[in-house]
């Protein structure tokens, strides 16, 4: 699995980092995983002409000391389907860009 981690957080970080992902991000059932929704004007082609697949996004497991960010977009819809892959140039772009304003609105400094 492509992944991007940050790792090596302490007790107080992992707490603004779940404030701040409440706030950006659409809980899972799952405890302690999110959901962030890709933007349509990101989208590849194929993902763009499966509308019934749609709500693509990128999962985010927070754990005891580290928040992994899966690389992989997924459909919030369907578990198969040849729409699902890892994410594009932009699409990455995109996900290293929250990761970003998570660290800086939650002060991390990584």
């Amino acid at each position: 699995m492509h992944q991007y981690v940050v790792d090596e957080l302490k007790g107080n970080e992992i707490e603004r980092v779940f404030a701040y992902l409440e706030k950006s991000c659409q809980k899972s059932a799952i405890d302690n995983l999110f959901w962030l929704e890709l933007p349509d004007d990101i989208l590849t082609p194929i993902q763009y002409e499966h509308r019934d697949c749609r709500p693509f996004c990128i999962g985010i497991e927070v754990t005891e000391d580290k928040v992994v960010f899966e690389m992989l977009v997924r459909s919030r819809k369907k578990l198969r389907c040849n729409c699902i892959a890892y994410a594009s140039t932009q699409q990455r772009q995109f996900i290293l860009n929250f990761v970003d304003a998570l660290l800086k609105e939650s002060d991390i400094k990584a």
